[in-house]
């Protein structure tokens, strides 16, 4: 099988396909909740997903595809992934979205799904090494999937506050390049503390992150990350990480307003607010990444840098648009300023839209990475710690026909703004062939019609 393929050299050919000029690198999580109700009440296929197809033109072949990608969460891809091997020998290798890189899918689905990849955003910043320690030393366990974001988010925030000197969002947005994109003194989590006072003291500081260097573009996207491409370790019930790789994106050129002066301040209480999904289909996801945000938080309290303390409010999403706009708005009547959050894509544009634009309140996501985050309307408030969808799909193409050596597929994706936009930039840099391209909606009671459906021949 196509496994057998020696895959050290993959990620430096990836490399150099990734290092192109985008707005950010990409990957993850979109939302559950936005696009598609899952009441199967649609123009759609039976069980209620719909069938958009793509036919590559490759003449009728009378197989069905070498490779399925799938783009989705959890609570649909157990049962997808159930019918799945009830459908199918597991021949056809699988790649994933990092939405679905939950450890316990293989128990849950039964199966040990020896034939899925996943990529994923990792932590591959300059400071990665230093949070770790720091997350084992603080939680005794291994920090998770979209946790450096977090934890780099909320760092942020802390250190543009202490140099706006006051808890104003405008402010605090004119920092947030002055102390993340090069030069002056550089801060990491190992020395977050000093970067915090110096900061207040008017000093020019540089952070240099966890997850990435997290040097801000233009758009607001971080200009560089680093992939993982990870797989089931269904024995260990783990996901684990094959290669890691650093790819570049747009310049970090400081575009967007930004403070001319570092007005700084001490002695008082800065403020913060942590909004991400305690429950909800993203649960699993979500309890980490709030463990890392509230690390900086207790940091500062701990040390009291200049004066300053922190005062940190945290809201649950419930991985829902709705509920995340209302919780949004709960920080906005406290007056937080700044907001590490939401997670997914699906909230974090409504969110962004309803509450913190219009309220003049930074949002600096830690997991949204949708391509309509990068094109809101936002005058500079909304950032991200984690990059946008723009490469993940190029990365996931490359993956597919050079690591796993593919050269057909059928693209299943869930049905909204992260899983049609992503499908549709893997379909357009995949060096092969795609039968399909089929959107699925979250809580069908079965996905054995789209599955038959991606497992057939392409369409004369």
């Amino acid at each position: 099988m196509a496994r057998d393929i020696d895959r050290r050299d993959f990620v430096k050919r990836v490399g150099v396909a990734g290092a192109i000029g985008a707005s950010g690198l990409a990957g993850c999580i979109g939302s559950p909740d936005d696009g598609g109700d899952g009441s199967g009440e649609d123009d759609s296929g039976e069980d209620g997903s719909e069938m958009t197809e793509t036919d590559s033109g490759s003449g009728g072949s009378a197989e069905g595809p070498g490779g399925l990608v799938v783009i989705g969460y959890p609570e649909s891809g157990i049962q997808l992934f159930r019918d799945y091997y009830s459908s199918s020998d597991g021949s056809e290798e699988i790649l994933v979205s990092d939405g679905l890189r939950d450890p316990a899918m293989p128990g849950q689905v039964g199966n040990d799904m020896p034939n899925v990849t996943g990529t994923a955003p990792a932590a591959g910043g300059p400071s990665q090494e230093a949070f770790n320690d720091l997350f084992q030393d603080a939680y005794d366990t291994s920090p998770g999937i979209f946790t450096s974001q977090s934890y780099d988010s909320v760092a942020i925030q802390l250190l543009a506050n202490a140099a706006a000197g006051e808890n104003s969002g405008t402010a605090i947005r004119d920092q947030m390049r002055n102390v993340a994109n090069p030069g002056g003194m550089e801060v990491t989590p190992g020395n977050l503390v000093e970067g915090v006072e110096a900061a207040a003291n008017g000093e020019d500081v540089n952070y240099q992150g966890a997850s990435s260097a997290t040097n801000f573009n233009e758009a607001g996207d971080p200009a560089s990350a680093a992939y993982s491409i990870w797989e089931f370790n269904a024995d260990d019930e783990a996901t684990d990480n094959v290669a890691t790789e650093n790819f570049e994106g747009g310049s970090p050129d400081g575009s967007g307003p930004s403070a001319d002066s570092i007005p700084g301040g001490t002695d008082r209480e800065m403020s913060v607010g942590i909004l991400l999904p305690e429950t909800g289909d993203l649960a699993s996801v979500g309890g980490p990444m709030i463990q890392a945000a509230q690390l900086p938080v207790t940091q500062v309290n701990d040390a009291n840098p200049a004066g300053l303390s922190v005062n940190a409010q945290l809201e649950d999403t419930q991985t829902s648009p709705s509920a995340g706009t209302a919780a949004a708005e709960s920080l906005v009547s406290a007056g937080v300023p700044s907001v590490c959050g939401s997670a997914s894509s699906g909230v974090n544009v409504p969110v962004s839209q309803q509450a913190f634009i219009p309220n003049e309140i930074v949002g600096c996501s830690p997991s949204s990475t949708a391509l309509s985050v990068t094109d809101l309307e936002d005058n500079d408030y909304i950032f991200r710690t984690a990059p946008s969808d723009l490469l993940q799909g190029r990365v996931m193409a490359a993956v597919m026909s050079e690591r796993l050596g593919v050269d057909s597929v059928s693209v299943l994706h869930v049905n909204n703004d992260y899983g049609q936009q992503l499908a549709g930039r893997f379909a357009e840099t995949f060096d092969g062939d795609v039968y399909h391209q089929l959107a699925f909606n979250i809580g069908e009671s079965s996905y054995t019609s789209v599955i038959d459906t991606a497992l057939s021949p392409p369409d004369n």
